[in-house]
C-alpha cells in the first residue's frame, strides 16, 4: 500500500530554547529564512506525502498561520512586481493538504501519535520529528519508505551515535539483514552507556503501521509519567517484524542550542542567496 500520509507531533513546549519559546513555537525557529518545520514537511512531500496532521498543543497558532494562505500579502507582492518574493509567500500554503489536531494534555510522543488514529484510518503512515532536520541526497524519510517497501512492517530510522549521548535516545538491539538494514529484537528508552544494547539510535524518523494504535492503547505510563513510543513498538515487536533503517545523511538536532546553530551555519553556506558571502564572512571571522 502506498503510504500517503504523514504525522508531525508539534505539541511540545521548547523549554531548551526558553525564553524564545515564552511565546514562539520552537518548531518556527528560523534556520536561514525558513522555519523548522518547513523543511521537515518539504522532506516528507519529496518522498511523496500527499497528507500531513501536524499535533499541536494551545499556543502553537504560528505554525498554523505559516501555512495558511496570505492573499492580503501576496496582493501586495503582485502589484509591486516581486514574483520571486510573491513565489517564496505561496510555496508554504501549497506544500501538502495540512490538518491539524490539538494535543489536550502532554502525555508523551506515544499519546501524541495517538491523536491521529482518525486521520489515519486503516493505513501504514510516517512520522517526522521536527527537532531532527535530515541534510540528504535522498530524503530521510524515502529511504524509510523504500525499507517498507522491501520488508513491510514498522520501520525506524536510526544512525550510530557516540557513546556518551546513548542516555539521550532510544537504543535498538537488532540483527542485521542487509547493509543498512536490521530486524529490531528490542529497544531501551534512554539507557545507561552501560544498560545500551547497541549504539544505534532511533532519530526522529518512523513508518509505522495502523496497529500501533492498539500498542499504544496497551501501554501504561513509562518514564516521566508519559506514554513513550519506544514502549508501544516493543509490544508490537512481539507481534510482527519491526526493522530499523540506517539511513544517510547529516542529521541536525534543532531542538537543543548547539545543533541548531550547526545547522543555520550549514544551511546558510549552502543557501543561494548567501551562501557564498556568509562563507566569505566566516573565513574573515576565523582569521581575525
Amino acid at each position: 500500500m502506498k503510504i500517503r500520509k504523514a504525522v508531525i507531533p508539534a505539541a511540545g513546549f521548547g523549554t531548551r530554547f526558553l525564553p524564545f519559546t515564552k511565546t514562539t513555537p520552537k518548531e518556527m525557529i528560523s534556520i536561514v529564512d525558513k522555519p523548522a518545520i518547513q523543511y521537515i514537511i518539504e522532506e516528507a512531500v519529496a518522498a511523496g506525502i500527499e497528507e500531513v496532521l501536524i499535533v499541536l498543543s494551545r499556543g502553537k497558532e504560528a505554525i498554523i498561520n505559516h501555512f495558511d494562505e496570505t492573499p492580503e500579502l501576496d496582493k501586495i507582492l503582485e502589484d509591486s512586481g516581486k514574483e520571486d518574493l510573491l513565489k517564496l509567500s505561496r510555496e508554504a500554503a501549497h506544500l501538502a493538504k495540512i490538518q491539524y489536531v490539538r494535543q489536550g494534555l502532554a502525555k508523551g510522543l506515544g499519546h501524541a501519535i495517538y491523536c491521529a488514529k482518525s486521520f489515519v484510518g486503516e493505513e501504514p503512515f510516517v512520522v517526522l520529528l521536527p527537532d531532527d532536520i535530515v541534510d540528504s541526497e535522498v530524503p530521510a524519510i524515502a529511504q524509510l519508505i523504500e525499507t517498507y517497501k522491501q520488508y513491510g512492517g514498522t520501520v525506524l530510522g536510526v544512525q550510530q551515535v557516540p557513546r556518551e549521548d546513548l542516555s539521550k535516545y532510544g537504543i535498538i538491539k537488532g540483527t542485521p539483514l542487509d547493509g543498512t538494514t536490521l530486524e529490531i529484537e528490542s529497544m531501551v528508552e534512554k539507557p545507561s552507556a552501560s544498560e545500551a544494547p547497541s549504539d544505534y539510535a532511533v532519530l526522529g524518523r518512523y513508518v509505522l503501521t495502523p496497529e500501533i494504535f492498539e500498542m499504544i492503547e496497551k501501554t501504561p505510563p513509562g518514564k516521566g509519567g508519559e506514554i513513550q513510543l519506544t514502549d508501544s513498538i516493543n509490544r508490537q515487536i512481539d507481534q510482527e517484524k519491526v526493522y530499523a533503517k540506517i539511513f544517510q545523511g547529516t542529521r541536525y538536532d534543532t531542538g537543543n542550542k548547539l545543533g541548531y546553530l550547526e545547522a543555520t551555519v550549514n544551511f546558510g553556506l549552502k543557501h543561494a542567496e548567501v551562501g557564498k558571502a556568509f562563507k566569505e564572512m566566516l573565513l574573515k571571522k576565523d582569521l581575525e
